[in-house]
């Protein structure tokens, strides 16, 4: 079959490789209908997470048909239209029992390797590193699903891939981050990053019920996507104006009631701490660029509520961890427990509350994802969400 492959820093290709087989009974060959490039995977195409090996076949947001089951697997038939999450869960430790399907004890065969860095292991994942278990990903013609009798979703035909697609990540995260900051009626909230995440986190504050919601970033077309598509009310662009004044303003000095970090370990941004940052990270001194964090704990209100979705790889500097103790603010996060959500969304997907469409700007086909990460990473033709067509 045909698969992008990771063959080095900034190097994908599209390669001919073995096709997946049945090697559990609980596994199931999922034919790959429609993937995408996410954010996330930029960090690998640009060498930020350890980990990877050339050949490894990228994408964790991925579709498709059902054509080999395991022995396991009894809630799922051949031909059944699926959408897989990207979070590898079984479904029965007690990790999964309580919810938290994105720390699972048993989806990650190299866990050992995540609790030399982290203090103990994650899930697995698709086509994220060796971290997360060097599972092949989605972006390929053919994909094995570890513990399918638990983690895809039947979705109605009624929908199209657009629709359901981001179900397997994104949407989720979103989702998430703003469940996080308990919303209520008169509550403000402020995104930072204005990426499919971001996108998705605005789109469902409003849909909580945010009175207001404010986005932040320095792109243009990404403003005017949060305003015109998601629903937010205010957009700052952080190199036009100060960003706490402007929160300011807007909340009668009090800040947002809650911040969503929606950018991640490669941060863009200006002025010292952004060099600070950029300079030690490129020294190999520091994993990850986290300004925004910094700018969200800082411009929260007291008492308020700090949400990251955005992903991080280890130990940053110059944490505020005065303004969060002092100030009460409270700091939630997590790698998204998709399995929690999918089924939820779906409905409101089903109900017309949402159209998750909506942050899609490009459709590629299998053989142009290199294309599409070039595309993705220098933010040309105001690049949002690519679906992959194998």
């Amino acid at each position: 079959m045909r698969a992008n492959c990771w063959m080095g820093k900034r190097h994908v290709s599209i390669e001919h490789v073995p096709d997946p087989q049945i090697i559990n009974a609980r596994d199931a060959i999922v034919k790959v209908t429609a993937t995408t490039i996410c954010g996330s995977d930029l960090h690998l195409y640009n060498g930020f997470v350890p980990a990877m090996q050339k050949g490894d076949i990228l994408g964790h947001e991925f579709m498709g048909e059902v054509v080999e089951l395991g022995k396991g697997v009894k809630n799922l038939k051949v031909g059944d239209r699926v959408v897989v999450p990207f979070a590898i869960a079984c479904g029965n430790c007690e990790s999964c029992q309580l919810g938290n399907f994105s720390v699972c004890e048993n989806g990650n065969p190299n866990g050992w390797l995540p609790e030399k860095l982290m203090g103990h292991a994650t899930c697995g994942a698709f086509g994220y590193s060796h971290l997360t278990g060097g599972f092949a990903g989605g972006q390929a013609e053919y994909v094995r699903v570890p513990f399918a009798d638990f983690g895809p979703l039947k979705v109605p035909e009624a929908l199209t891939d657009e629709q359901v697609l981001f179900l397997s990540d994104i949407f989720p995260t979103g989702y998430m981050g703003a469940e996080f900051c308990e919303i209520t009626p008169r509550k403000v909230i402020a995104v930072w990053g204005c990426g499919p995440v971001g996108q998705f986190a605005i789109a469902s504050a409003k849909l909580l019920g945010a009175e207001r919601v404010i986005a932040i970033d320095h792109l243009p077309y990404r403003l005017a996507w949060a305003i015109e598509k998601a629903g937010a009310t205010d957009a700052i662009n952080y190199e036009e104006q100060d960003v706490k004044e402007a929160l300011d303003e807007l909340t009668a000095g009090r800040g947002p009631d809650a911040c969503i970090e929606a950018v991640g370990l490669e941060a863009e941004g200006h002025g010292l701490q952004f060099a600070y940052d950029r300079v030690k990270q490129a020294l190999g001194l520091e994993m990850d660029r986290p300004i925004a964090v910094r700018e969200a704990i800082l411009n929260c209100r007291g008492g308020g509520i700090v949400s990251i979705l955005g992903v991080f790889a280890g130990f940053d500097d110059k944490f505020p961890l005065g303004a969060l103790m002092n100030r009460g603010i409270t700091l939630k996060t997590a790698q998204c427990p998709v399995q929690r959500y999918m089924k939820p969304l779906l409905g409101r997907i089903e109900r017309g509350e949402i159209d998750p469409s909506f942050v899609v700007s490009h459709h590629l086909n299998l053989d142009q994802t290199p294309e599409g990460y070039d595309l993705f990473v220098h933010r040309q033709d105001d690049v949002m969400k690519i679906i992959l067509r194998p």
